[in-house]
C-alpha cells in the first residue's frame, strides 16, 4: 500500500546534457527544508552524456517517500517539449520550472509553494544571485545587470519560475518558442507575479562572445513574443528607471556601465538565426 503523501508541487528540471549541473542541482532540491511534499521530474532530452545515469542513480537512492524523483528520458530535444512531458507527467497543481544549473537554497522551494498556495492565478519566483564568475568580462557585466531594476525590484523568472493551477490554465500546451521565462511571465500582470526573498544561484555565461551569443537569444525571444502573442506584451514591466537612478547606476560602477554598453552595441550587429543557446 502506497502511505506516500500527495505532492503540493511539482519541480520539472529539463536538462539536456547537464551531466555535470544535474548532482548538484538535485541534491539541493532534495535538501530544501520543511516537511511539504513534492514531486521532482527530470526530463532529460537529447542527451549524449551521462545526465540520464546521474539522475537514475540519485532516483535510486533517495529515501524519503514525500519528495520522490522520476526520470523520463526522450530522444527528442528541445526545452519547450521537455516542459510539456514534465507537465503531463505531473501529479501536483503547482508547478515549478527549475533549469539544471540552478542551485535553490534550502527555503525556496517551500516559500514558493506557500506564495502559491492561492486561487488566485499567480507566478512566483525566487530571488537571484549570480554565482561568481570566472571571467572578468562576465563579473563586470553582472555586476552592473543585477543593479538594473527588472533585475533587482522585478521577478524575471530566469533559471527559476512556478506557477499554481489557475495560472498554468492560461494557457494549454507550450509554444514552440525560444524564451519559456518570457512567455510565462508575460501570461501575468505585474501584480498577479511574487517575488519571495529566498534565494537560488545562477550561472551566467563566461566571455564576451557568449555574454553577446545569449544577449542576442534573449532579445530574439522577447521578439518573437511580440510577433507570435502580441496580447501579451499588455503585461509588460513598466518603465524600468528613471534617468537619475540610470545616472547613479553608472557613477557606481562605470566599468560595468561600459561593458554592458558595448554588448548591448554589439548585440545590434546582425548575425546568424540561431534560435538556442545556454545561459552560462
Amino acid at each position: 500500500m502506497n502511505t506516500a503523501p500527495r505532492p503540493k508541487a511539482t519541480v520539472i528540471i529539463p536538462a539536456n546534457n547537464e551531466a555535470a549541473y544535474i548532482g548538484a542541482c538535485l541534491d539541493k532540491v532534495l535538501s530544501s527544508a520543511s516537511d511539504i511534499p513534492f514531486e521532482t521530474i527530470v526530463v532529460a532530452n537529447a542527451c549524449t552524456d551521462t545526465t540520464v545515469d546521474i539522475a537514475h542513480e540519485i532516483e535510486g537512492h533517495s529515501q524519503n517517500p514525500a519528495r520522490p524523483i522520476r526520470v523520463i528520458a526522450t530522444e527528442t530535444g528541445g526545452k519547450l517539449n521537455a516542459l510539456q512531458l514534465g507537465d503531463d507527467a505531473a501529479r501536483a497543481d503547482i508547478r515549478i520550472y527549475l533549469d539544471a544549473d540552478v542551485s535553490v537554497s534550502r527555503a525556496l522551494i517551500p516559500a514558493i509553494i506557500a506564495a502559491l498556495e492561492t486561487g488566485a492565478p499567480r507566478y512566483a519566483s525566487g530571488t537571484p544571485e549570480i554565482a561568481p564568475a570566472q571571467s572578468p568580462v562576465t563579473r563586470a557585466y553582472a555586476r552592473f545587470w543585477q543593479k538594473l531594476p527588472f533585475i533587482s525590484n522585478g521577478v524575471p523568472g530566469f533559471g527559476l519560475f512556478a506557477v499554481n493551477a489557475p495560472g498554468r490554465a492560461r494557457w494549454q500546451a507550450w509554444p514552440d518558442i525560444i524564451s519559456d521565462d518570457t512567455f510565462a511571465r508575460l501570461n501575468f500582470a505585474p501584480s498577479e507575479r511574487v517575488r519571495v526573498p529566498e534565494t537560488y544561484r545562477w550561472p551566467m555565461i563566461e566571455g564576451l562572445s557568449g555574454l553577446i551569443r545569449v544577449r542576442r537569444r534573449q532579445d530574439r525571444g522577447v521578439k518573437e513574443i511580440g510577433e507570435e502573442f502580441p496580447d501579451l506584451l499588455k503585461n509588460a514591466d513598466p518603465a524600468a528607471s528613471s534617468g537619475t537612478q540610470k545616472l547613479r547606476a553608472i557613477l557606481r560602477d562605470p566599468l560595468g556601465f561600459l561593458v554592458y554598453g558595448f554588448i548591448a552595441l554589439c548585440v545590434r550587429i546582425p548575425v546568424g538565426t540561431s534560435t538556442w543557446a545556454r545561459g552560462r
